[in-house]
């Protein structure tokens, strides 16, 4: 990265010296690697490399924000001064401003989130993987007779903060992505379904084999789908649309949403919102963890953070400006774009392993729905109401019978938590939001 401690300090001693009473810089420098095939050709290949610096100023409680990608010395100067003259346009908010002096990061933990072996391989070796996985997916049945096509992505990333209270900080980070999504015929009737790996390290990604395979057997189990009828019935979510009930709630406890007024958990910290089951978690210290980081938006040590423990709302999610809005204490979870000023955003936000296993689950059903996709954002954090299009498995006599769609699962999200009646010990972090399987005791089921 071209832009140095030093020179980050100079740069926001100009903010003060132009008025400045606070400021803060962050500074972004890395590659992505992106590529899709489709039955074995080459459908998208793209590589990128994107350096940036934003440049946030306040004064006199007026906040301006700057970025450029051109890092000359000249150019940064300007960026200094054009920014600082443009706060003189924005309105005064008596909230606005960096964390306490002595808040921000002074040790930078190693979370292990950079892929120090990977090295730079070929295109042509990235390309075989997507076809690797299409290939297996291909080849699983005769029945998977098409692809939408398989893709593999990659990101190397460097990110460094910087602010007038002395906070300096940069780590270095990488993703990588391996994915197939998979079509199967019958009868002249096509269902497709997909699979997917994502990790910090390309050596723990799932084999290009495996996530083939199981893309095709998702889509194999969607042939022959049925309706079923309208009715109220135990809805089992599976771990990865689990996770998607539990990622509504990151809206719902930003403290954005809770100040403003608009989220049904507004004046609910201390009170149960769900079932004794549900914990849920906030650990962007998690080695290697997708959403993990050593410090957020703002130069503030990551933490870990019970929002809801035992079924009690223990916590909202919070950057400094929504925290002294509701006077309380950021919980570290600001995040930012290099352009824009910081928001709220979780790291790695999950649901607490239960001690049910998915199979006793399933078997505590007599008669309800197994969701294996969901479509759409019905979810309404304002009044927590909740309406999905789903698909998935029609659970009878605990057992999973046969495949269903053109449904819909609905109800309050305010009811849904509350009826969690068991928890799965199969939580496995797939993405930044991860969850168990779950069982909600009961839930309209919109059919014919």
């Amino acid at each position: 990265m071209a832009l140095d401690r030093d020179l980050a300090s100079d740069l926001l001693d100009r903010a003060r010296r132009r008025g400045a009473a606070d400021a803060d810089l962050i500074a972004v420098d890395g590659t992505s690697f992106s590529t899709r095939v489709r039955l074995g050709a080459v459908d998208k290949l793209e590589q990128a490399r994107e350096r940036r610096l934003g440049l946030r100023v306040i004064i006199d409680h007026r906040t301006a924000v700057s970025s450029t990608s051109d890092f000359t010395r000249p150019s940064l100067e300007r960026l200094v001064e054009e920014t600082c003259a443009r706060a003189a346009l924005t309105a005064q908010d008596p909230h606005a401003g960096l964390p306490s002096s002595g808040e921000g990061v002074t040790v930078i933990p190693d979370l292990d989130l950079w892929d120090q072996t990977y090295g730079d391989p070929p295109a042509e070796d990235k390309i075989a993987l997507a076809q690797a996985a299409e290939a297996s997916a291909l080849a699983a049945d005769p029945r998977i007779t098409n692809s939408e096509g398989s893709d593999f992505d990659h990101s190397l990333t460097e990110i460094m903060y910087a602010d007038t209270n002395g906070v300096y900080g940069r780590y270095r980070s990488s993703s990588f992505s391996l994915s197939v999504v998979a079509i199967a015929s019958r009868d002249g009737a096509m269902q497709r379904d997909y699979w997917y790996s994502t990790r910090r390290k390309f050596r723990l990604l799932d084999p290009p084999e495996v996530i083939g395979k199981i893309a095709a057997q998702r889509a194999l189990a969607r042939l022959g789908a049925r309706k079923v009828a309208t009715q109220e019935a135990p809805v089992v979510f599976d771990p990865q649309m689990a996770a998607r009930l539990i990622g509504t709630l990151a809206g719902a406890v930003s403290g954005y949403a809770i100040y403003k007024g608009t989220s049904f958990l507004a004046g609910m910290l201390g009170k149960v919102i769900a079932s004794p089951l549900i914990t849920i978690v906030d650990d962007g210290t998690i080695p290697t963890g997708l959403g993990s980081k050593p410090f957020d938006g703002e130069g503030l040590p990551i933490r870990r953070t019970a929002v809801v423990e035992g079924g009690v709302l223990k916590s909202y999610l919070l950057d400094t400006y929504s925290a002294r809005k509701l006077g309380l204490t950021s919980t570290g979870n600001a995040a930012r774009g290099v352009g824009d000023t910081p928001s709220v955003s979780p790291t790695n936000l999950f649901l607490a392993a239960g001690s049910s296993s998915p199979q006793d689950i399933i078997a505590s059903v007599p008669r309800g729905l197994y969701v294996t996709d969901l479509i759409g954002f019905g979810v309404n954090t304002v009044t927590g109401d909740y309406s999905q299009g789903a698909s998935g498995l029609w659970i009878e006599n605990g057992e999973l019978a046969y495949p269903v769609e053109e449904i819909t699962i609905a109800g309050n999200l305010k009811d849904i938590f509350r009826q969690i009646e068991l928890v799965g010990n199969d939580l496995e972090f797939r993405s930044r939001v991860a969850a168990p399987t779950l069982k909600v005791a009961s839930m309209t089921i919109a059919g014919t």
